[in-house]
C-alpha cells in the first residue's frame, strides 16, 4: 500500500493500516489541513470551496469525509459531484469560490484516489502553497468551527454542461465546419467522467455518430486508464474495422487525451499537443510552453509560425507559471495535456477535443495525414525503480558532470541535450522512481539512448 505527500496534493490506495495508504483519517488530516490554509489566505473570512470527483469507486467515500471536513471548520461546500478536473476547475471561477478540492488518481488504477487542490483562480497549488498545506498537515495545526458557525453544503449538477457550453464558445471552436465534416468518432472514456463529458460535447459539436467505448461511470476501469498505446488496444480494434474517423481516449478525470488515427494507429500522446498548437497558431500568432520532458515537435512547430517556444519544469503548475511569464497562447504537456488559456490555465481533454475536430475539419485532412506532416521524433520513456538507499541526487549531480561538455538543463533533474536527441532524467514526484525520458530521430535510437543512460545510472548506483 501506498501513501505519497506532495506540493501537489495528498495521492495512496484505499485499504489498509493508518499511513500504509490513503485511509480516512490520512483524508480528513489533508482537507482539514487545506481548509486551514485557505481560511488563514482570506484572513479567516468566510470562504466557499468546491468539491469535484471522478468516478472511482472510493469517490464518494472520500468526497463524505473531505465535505464533513471542511464543513467542520466552517467553510461552504460547493459539491458539483461526479466532474472533470477541468470542470471542477471552471467551477472554481464560476462560483467565485476561494478554492477547489478535486478527488481523482487521474491515471492510476482503480485502487487509488487522491486529493488535488485548487486555489481561487482553480489553478494548482505553487511550491510555496503545498509546503504550507503540508506543513499544517504535518503539525495537525487545525481549528475547528463552533456549531452555529458550521459550514453548509450547496450542491450543483450541471456543471459538466457550463463546461460544454463554455467550450463551444470558444472563438476557435467552429461548430459549423465540425457538423458539415460528418465525422464518426469513436470514444474511449475507462468507466469514469469522461463518459459523462465527452459524448455530449461531441453530439453539441455535431458529431451524429458517436461510438462509446467504457462510457459508464462506476469506476470499474476496463483496462489501466493511462492512456499509453500498450493500453487503448480495443479502441484501436474499432478503428481498423473502419467504423469511426478518429478516436479519443481519456484518462479517468480527463485532463490527458489521446487519439487513434482512423487506420488504428496511434496520433501520438505527444502529438496532442503539437496539432493543437499548430491551429492555434495558424490563426493566433504566439509563444508555447510545454515541459522539459515533452517532444522537441512543439519547438518546431512555434518556430514555423514564427513564436518563441521556452521550456518549463515537468508539473502543470510549472507549465502555468512559465506559459503567464512568456505570454504562451497555448502550452501543456507530453503526455496529453493541452492548456488554453483563452480557456482557462488547467489542462482540459474537452478542450483538445472541440480544437482537434476543428482543425481536421477546416484542414480536411484525415488523422494520419495531420500526424504525418509533423516532425517524426520517438519519445522512449522508462523508470529505475527506487529503493531507500539510493541517492537520487547524488546519482543526478554524477550524471550532469560526465555529461558536462552537452547543454546539461539542471531546473528540474537533469536534461541533457545532444545535436539530434536529448534526455531527461529526474525523481518522480507521484511514484517512488526515477523516470528516464529520451527522444531521437527513431524509436530504435531513442531506446538505445535510454539503455545507455540507464546503464550509466546503475554504474553510478554500484
Amino acid at each position: 500500500m501506498t501513501l505519497i505527500k506532495s506540493i501537489s496534493g495528498i495521492r495512496g490506495t484505499i485499504g489498509g493500516q493508518v499511513g500504509d495508504g490513503l485511509s480516512p483519517l490520512d483524508v480528513v488530516k489533508f482537507a482539514a489541513a487545506y481548509g486551514t490554509w485557505a481560511l488563514r489566505r482570506h484572513n479567516g473570512n468566510k470562504i466557499k470551496v468546491v468539491v469535484g470527483r471522478d468516478a472511482r469507486i472510493s469517490g464518494e467515500m472520500v468526497d463524505k469525509l473531505v465535505v464533513g471536513t471542511l464543513l467542520g471548520l466552517g467553510i461552504d461546500v460547493v459539491e458539483i459531484g461526479l466532474a472533470s478536473t477541468p470542470t471542477t476547475e471552471l467551477a472554481v471561477t464560476g462560483e467565485n469560490a476561494h478554492g477547489g478540492i478535486i478527488l481523482t488518481a487521474s491515471h492510476n488504477p482503480k485502487q487509488w484516489n487522491a486529493l488535488k487542490l485548487l486555489n481561487e483562480k482553480g489553478e494548482f497549488l505553487n511550491d510555496e502553497d503545498g509546503k504550507l498545506v503540508l506543513s499544517i498537515a504535518e503539525n495537525e495545526d487545525f481549528n475547528f468551527a463552533d456549531v452555529d458557525d458550521l459550514g453548509k453544503v450547496t450542491s450543483i449538477d450541471n456543471y459538466t454542461q457550463k463546461h460544454i457550453d463554455h467550450v463551444l464558445a470558444l472563438n476557435l471552436v467552429d461548430v459549423e465546419a465540425i457538423k458539415e465534416a460528418n465525422f464518426s468518432v469513436a470514444i474511449d472514456a475507462v468507466n469514469s467522467v469522461g463518459g459523462l463529458a465527452i459524448p455530449e460535447l461531441l453530439r453539441a459539436l455535431g458529431v451524429k455518430n458517436v461510438i462509446e467505448l467504457y462510457c459508464e461511470p462506476n469506476g470499474q476501469f476496463p483496462h489501466n486508464p493511462e492512456p499509453l498505446p500498450e493500453n487503448l488496444t480495443e479502441i484501436a480494434k474499432v478503428m481498423k474495422q473502419g467504423k469511426a474517423d478518429l478516436g479519443f481516449v481519456v484518462d479517468p478525470d480527463v485532463d490527458r487525451l489521446a487519439i487513434v488515427n482512423e487506420d488504428g494507429s496511434m496520433f501520438g500522446e505527444e502529438y496532442t499537443l503539437v496539432a493543437c498548437a499548430d491551429y492555434v497558431l495558424a490563426n493566433t500568432p504566439g509563444n508555447t510552453v510545454s515541459n522539459l520532458s515533452s517532444t522537441r515537435a512543439l519547438s518546431d512547430v512555434t518556430k514555423k509560425h514564427k513564436g518563441e517556444y521556452e521550456a518549463s519544469a515537468v508539473g502543470e503548475v510549472n507549465v502555468v507559471t512559465k506559459m503567464k511569464a512568456n505570454n504562451a497562447i497555448i502550452g501543456g504537456e507530453g503526455n496529453g495535456g493541452i492548456i488554453y488559456p483563452e480557456s482557462h490555465y488547467g489542462r482540459d481533454a474537452l478542450v483538445g477535443v472541440a480544437l482537434f475536430l476543428t482543425y481536421m475539419a477546416k484542414s480536411g485532412k484525415k488523422a494520419s495525414e495531420l500526424r504525418a506532416s509533423y516532425p517524426n521524433y520517438f519519445i522512449s520513456k522508462n523508470k529505475i525503480q527506487l529503493t531507500p538507499e539510493i541517492d537520487v541526487d547524488a546519482v543526478l549531480i554524477a550524471m550532469k558532470e560526465k555529461y558536462r561538455n552537452e547543454k546539461v538543463n539542471d531546473i528540474d533533474g537533469v536534461k541533457i541535450d545532444f545535436a539530434e536527441e536529448w534526455v531527461h532524467l529526474r525523481k518522480s514526484n507521484t511514484e517512488p522512481i526515477i523516470r528516464i525520458y529520451s527522444e531521437s530521430e527513431s524509436e530504435d535510437t531513442a531506446n538505445k539512448l535510454a539503455e545507455k543512460i540507464i546503464s550509466e545510472i546503475k554504474e553510478i548506483i554500484k
